[in-house]
């Protein structure tokens, strides 16, 4: 999810620097707290959904709110680092 809403957000950004005219105009700060978001609740609920709880029966697997945060926690370093290499590494080799 973080690769693909940095290359969205690539794509946008190259646009605005082009002078491309775009609706709204410029949004870039909007547009990152939306990649926030999504990339920290989509890490969230995936996690929550593929991690079930230890319970040490193999037939019951339980959820638990401790997974969705193991999933926040971990999708905190992966969003800044996906854009930090977005932004600072590839957008440069766009010009």
């Amino acid at each position: 999810m973080a690769l693909i809403l940095s290359v969205a957000y690539l794509a946008y950004d190259v646009a605005l620097s082009r002078g491309v005219g775009v609706p709204g105009g410029d949004l870039r700060t909007l547009a990152i707290a939306v990649y926030v978001v999504v990339v920290l609740g989509s890490g969230s609920l995936i996690t929550y959904l593929v991690v079930p709880q230890p319970t040490g029966a193999a037939s019951e697997a339980r959820r638990s709110p401790w997974s969705a945060a193991l999933g926040l926690f971990a999708a905190v370093p992966i969003a800044y680092l996906v854009m930090v290499v977005a932004v600072q590494l590839i957008r440069p080799l766009l010009g």
